[in-house]
């Protein structure tokens, strides 16, 4: 069966190791009803795959597809992607790193297809889930998928940097989506002790709430690669890159990262001097610090020496 093949993929993957209980979640929650058509990429563009196609062999690669440890792009205007189910082992290692508990509140910011919405709802119950997505034609879509798997969390058609105040408070919070900053109304949304698991720059940073005037916490090694949050016009994705540096720096990964996260503050080459003098330093050596409405992100000491605001 293959949705038992990607369990045992992603289980072998390691992701399952922080929260066991996610494994069954993944088992029980038929992928193919939340992506029922996707688009590959080929020579060119996009080749659109789905599930009632008349051929028997484009129905066989679409299922196939599905149950892939593999993102989806599920949404395309222009050429341009728009919106994806994620690869379900990154999934799986995000919401063990929620670190989510029986009867706590989550709020997911980024509905996509609504598959991770209802691994949360299955793990904690309905009531307990909502997602919130700027375009109705996503939500709406998530929300149909979500009823014919089974499952009625509350689906919010709404600006996810504001969150979704009629629901709150939150123990927890979950983006989807690449975040330039760290929004003050989840802050204000979240109970004390919550966490914030967002991606920022290309890496998932994890963050403990105090209160609604501080939040602070350090990336995890594990690189992230998202569509941006909808109605950010900050490109929170994409590096400024110099002619002046080796190609091979250019397109290293952490040297990437962190030209993302200092984009606006410093220069690539300033960056190249500060990865060099630092001695290539990792994700987990970077956090965020959220404090009374301003935020900033550091390397080894929130108070510096290096610091760099964001948003």
């Amino acid at each position: 069966m293959a949705r038992a093949g990607l369990v045992r993929e992603i289980e072998e993957s390691g992701a399952f190791d922080g929260e066991p209980r996610w494994r069954e979640a993944f088992a029980e929650v038929p992928r193919h009803l939340f992506v029922p058509y996707y688009y590959a990429s080929v020579a060119g563009g996009y080749e659109r795959l789905w599930g009632e196609d008349p051929s028997p062999a484009r129905r066989a690669r679409w299922l196939q597809g599905v149950y892939a440890d593999a993102p989806l792009a599920t949404r395309v205007r222009d050429g341009d992607l728009v919106s994806s189910s994620s690869q379900p082992s990154l999934m799986a290692k995000m919401l063990a790193e929620l670190d989510v508990q029986d009867g706590q509140s989550v709020l997911e910011i980024g509905a996509g297809t609504g598959y991770n919405a209802a691994l949360l709802a299955h793990r904690l119950g309905d009531g307990l889930v909502t997602t919130v997505d700027l375009e109705p034609e996503i939500t709406e879509a998530a929300r149909r998928h979500l009823a014919r798997a089974g499952y009625r969390p509350a689906v919010v058609t709404g600006d996810g940097a504001r969150g979704s105040a009629a629901r709150a408070p939150y123990d927890r919070i979950i983006a989807t989506c690449t975040m330039s900053t760290i929004p003050q109304p989840w802050l204000d949304q979240c109970r004390p002790g919550a966490r914030i698991l967002a991606p920022l720059a290309t890496g998932l940073i994890a963050l403990e709430v105090r209160d609604s005037s501080h939040a602070e916490g350090r990336f995890l090694q594990t690189p992230a690669y998202f569509v941006p949050l909808r109605g950010d016009t900050r490109d929170a994705e994409r590096p400024r890159y110099a002619s002046s540096l080796p190609r091979r720096i250019a397109q290293d990964e952490l040297f990437r990262f962190l030209l993302t996260l200092t984009s606006g503050s410093l220069d690539p080459e300033e960056a190249f001097a500060l990865w060099r003098r630092e001695a290539r330093p990792t994700r987990e050596r970077f956090g965020v610090t959220v404090e009374s409405g301003a935020v900033w992100a550091w390397l080894d000491d929130p108070a510096g020496p290096y610091v760099w605001a964001l948003g």
